[in-house]
Parts: structure tokens; C-alpha cells; sequence
């Protein structure tokens, strides 16, 4: 098939933090290079917190640097990059998988337990190790113009809401699902397209302020068929399968 036209890119670096959008991702063959990188944990419970257990993760922004994220919060309050091992590993349940993390210090922990209202702390996450998921979401511009107007939601909303790491130009609503068990050309990169993905609440959180709305969820059961399982599906996944420096290919 034709190679896609990248028109988007995107991931966040702190699980369940907003999704920001980059000029370029890399690729390597566990998926886009600082993806997921961090992840917020409940201590006591032994968990990764999940946005759609805890919505107002969503508006925490974060920006990745060698030493640490850097994290802002609505209000403007921040933590900056550094953050160090503390030397102390936990095993924390994860949509029902054991992970095992490197707990950090630095100011993150006492920024998110304020924002959450609760104690929780930040932890560097191994590649792969708390993600749910594949390794790249891939949606197309046809999909999010037939939601566009199925909810009065923008596009770049509903790309921020439902998280691809590639947002590729199609003028065909939900082009990729015939992508599934197919290789896709991303610039010098090539992906695998595994499965298409099944959507939570999440995409019904407003991308910015993490609150309740947009009722994208309903719109995708009114037309879509549901898998098997019951879930709607949206967008896919995909592994691999050589990697590369995938760059947003923006109008000139």
C-alpha cells in the first residue's frame, strides 16, 4: 500500500498525563523512544494509577528531558526535570500484571500527590513495562472528521483524546482498519498493524482539563459495530517492524 502521510505525532511521557505532539518520534523496536517512560503509583495499593480511575492525571502536563519529566499543572504549579532512583524498587499491579519500578525523588511525588489528593509517587516504568496496549496507536483523518462531526468536537480534540502516536492522512473514515495484518510505511520507519483498539471512558475526558464530556463513546456506538467482546473499537495498534525517526509532514 501507498505510504500514509504523517500529519500528526504524538505520546505522554508520564502515563495518563496529556498527550503532547512532537515534530518527530522515534522508533526503535519496543516503540516510540520516551513514551510511557513514567508512571504514577499508588504505594499502598502496589498499583499504576489508570486515568480513567483517576481523570485529572489527564491535566498534568509533562515534558520529557534527560534527567526527569518536567510537570506543570493547571494551575501553573511545576516541578522541574531532575528526578533521581531513590534505590527503592516496588512490584505494582498493573491491569492485572506484575511490573516491577524504580521509585524516584525529586519534587514530582509532592506536585502529583497535591494535584490527585492523595500519596502517590512518580517511578521510572521499564520499555514496555506499563503500557496497555501496542506499542503505536495509528488513526486517520477520515476517522476523526466522521467523529468531528458526529460529536461538534474539533479534530485536534478527538486526536488528543483518543491518543495515536500517528495521526495519517486518509480521506476514508476508518481506513485503517483494513490495515490489520498488514506493513505500513511511516517515512523511514515500517509498522505492523496487529488489532484495532478498544476505547474506554477515557476519550470521553476532555484532553486539557481531564473532565467528563464529548460523548465520544456514544457517537462510536451508533454507528460502529462492537468486537466480539463488546467493546467499540477505534483506531489500531501496531508493532515494529523497523525502526526509524517518523517526522509530521506539515504544509508548506
Amino acid at each position: 500500500m501507498p505510504a500514509p502521510r504523517v500529519v500528526r505525532a504524538g505520546f505522554a511521557p508520564v502515563k495518563g498525563t496529556r498527550h503532547q505532539s512532537y515534530d518527530a518520534v522515534r522508533l526503535d523496536g519496543a516503540g516510540p523512544v520516551g513514551d510511557r517512560a513514567w508512571c504514577v503509583v499508588d504505594v499502598d495499593q502496589r498499583r499504576v494509577l489508570r486515568t480513567v480511575q483517576h481523570p485529572s492525571l489527564v491535566a498534568v502536563s509533562a515534558v520529557p528531558s534527560p534527567d526527569g519529566p518536567a510537570l506543570t499543572l493547571p494551575s501553573g504549579a511545576t516541578a522541574p526535570g531532575a528526578a533521581s532512583s531513590s534505590g527503592e524498587v516496588l512490584t505494582c499491579d498493573y491491569w492485572g500484571r506484575s511490573v516491577t519500578l524504580d521509585l524516584l525523588d525529586g519534587p514530582h511525588s509532592a506536585l502529583l500527590s497535591a494535584h490527585l489528593g492523595k500519596p502517590v509517587r512518580l517511578a521510572a516504568a521499564p520499555r514496555r513495562g506499563v503500557v496497555y496496549a501496542g506499542a503505536v496507536t495509528l488513526v486517520s483523518t477520515g476517522t476523526l472528521r466522521e467523529l468531528a462531526a458526529r460529536t461538534g468536537l474539533g479534530v485536534d480534540d478527538l486526536a488528543a483524546r483518543l491518543r495515536p502516536t500517528f495521526v495519517v492522512g486518509s480521506d476514508e473514515p476508518h481506513a485503517e482498519d483494513t490495515w490489520v495484518g498488514r506493513e505500513v510505511d511511516l517515512g523511514p520507519a515500517r509498522v505492523r498493524v496487529t488489532s484495532r483498539v478498544p476505547r474506554c471512558a477515557v476519550v470521553d475526558l476532555d484532553p486539557v482539563t481531564g473532565e467528563r464530556g464529548g460523548r465520544v463513546l456514544a457517537a462510536l456506538a451508533a454507528y460502529r459495530p462492537r468486537a466480539a467482546t463488546g467493546e467499540l473499537l477505534c483506531a489500531v495498534d501496531a508493532e515494529v517492524v523497523v525502526p526509524g525517526t517518523v517526522e509530521v509532514d506539515r504544509p508548506t
